[in-house]
């Protein structure tokens, strides 16, 4: 194996969790977020020794690949060939998991790019400038994607406590 090979597999080693958390946050399904993962991890071994921040490469290709994917027709998108009903979720009564689960229902109401902005922001810690980048955008449109974003998701969780404040009384 050569030093090229060794450098990239701890790379992705270090940060494939990571990577694919940022896309499942991105487009809200895990096998679309682990496909973007992989092909943005296949593009960037193809340029591994010419990328000087392969990090930031990472991200901006998975957060790319990750909204092309929802962007995408439904008749081109994979169809589960299975006929088995799925087994339904049981709910975990442990507060962390439902306020997570309801941050990602939320997020899931935005639109793509203001999802990505929202997380390459806050989850990720990206300043303006640098969300701009990885987006391919002006720093105006990551200002107004992620005011509208933080808009819509306090009316989105605004609505949910009112209406579990009545179901309470």
């Amino acid at each position: 194996m050569s030093d090229r090979e060794a450098e990239f597999r701890e790379f992705v080693g270090a940060r494939m969790e990571s990577l694919r958390g940022l896309a499942y946050l991105t487009c809200g399904d895990w096998q679309v977020a682990e496909d973007a993962v992989l092909s943005a991890l296949a593009r960037l071994y193809a340029k591994w020794n010419r990328v000087d921040s392969p990090e930031a490469y990472a991200r901006t290709a998975v957060v790319r690949a990750a909204i092309d994917e929802t962007r995408r027709p439904w008749w081109r998108r994979e169809q589960s060939r299975s006929h088995a009903m799925p087994d339904p979720a049981l709910p975990d009564d442990t507060h962390a998991v439902d306020e997570r689960l309801r941050m990602r229902e939320a997020l899931a109401g935005l639109p793509a790019r203001q999802r990505a902005v929202l997380v390459l922001r806050f989850l990720e810690g990206l300043s303006v400038q640098q969300t701009a980048e990885a987006l391919r955008c002006p720093e105006g449109t990551v200002k107004v994607y992620t005011a509208r974003g933080l808009g819509t998701l306090r009316q989105i969780l605004g609505i949910e406590l009112e209406a579990r404040d009545e179901a309470t009384v």
